[in-house]
């Protein structure tokens, strides 16, 4: 056979990775899981990472914002004032509605890029808002990370050092604990060290290992 004849040979098609989708509600511990996916070597896409550098100063997306929202919204570095845009959304579903039809398409349209970008046989995809925003149809299943919800509100008061009022508004804004745990194929409850913790996600892990091999 020619060298001409190899090079015009079918390739094999790309295999599309399986994708999980996580989610959970705010002080859930989200990010830790994806770190522990992430130590081993799954590739993870995180959708507010995403949502950061859509606003950088500059782009498009910030410029889009400062228009509908005014110019209150930017800090004097050229940044986009995200805690303020959120305590302004948070109280008023109509505005957190304007803004999210700005960003999700623009981060929707990241995360497609990215899966179709990756070769391991699995990736993690991280979407706070996975079935407030419909886009389970992005991800082939929903892992969801659960905690009581007053472990949550101390994390989120700990870590975010937000009022109590901001804190419930955000919860009551995110889809309700009995819908998560309805739509979910695989359930992460963070409730207690973090080697148990570790445990779980290595379970998964091997779990979805052989599901992608089976694919």
């Amino acid at each position: 056979m020619s060298a001409h004849q190899n090079a015009t040979e079918p390739v094999e098609p790309v295999r599309r990775p399986l994708v999980i989708g996580l989610t959970g509600g705010i002080g859930s511990g989200k990010s830790v899981v994806a770190k522990l996916f992430s130590r081993r070597d799954v590739p993870v896409i995180d959708a507010d990472r995403i949502a950061r550098d859509l606003v950088e100063p500059g782009t498009p997306a910030l410029e889009t914002i400062i228009n509908t929202f005014g110019p209150d919204y930017l800090q004097p570095d050229g940044q986009l004032d995200r805690n303020r845009l959120r305590r302004l959304v948070f109280t008023d579903p109509a505005l957190r509605h304007q803004l999210e039809s700005i960003l999700h398409p623009l981060i929707r349209n990241n995360i497609k890029e990215l899966i179709n970008s990756i070769r391991e046989p699995y990736c993690i995809v991280v979407i706070p808002l996975l079935l407030e925003t419909g886009q389970s149809d992005l991800v082939d299943r929903i892992l969801v990370i659960e905690a009581p919800e007053e472990t949550r509100i101390d994390r989120v008061a700990r870590r975010d050092r937000l009022p109590a009022d901001e804190i419930h508004a955000i919860l009551q804004s995110q889809t309700d604990r009995e819908t998560r745990l309805a739509a979910a194929d695989d359930v992460i409850v963070n409730a207690g060290t973090i080697d148990e913790l570790a445990e779980k996600v290595q379970t998964l892990h091997e779990t979805y290992l052989a599901l992608a091999a089976a694919n």
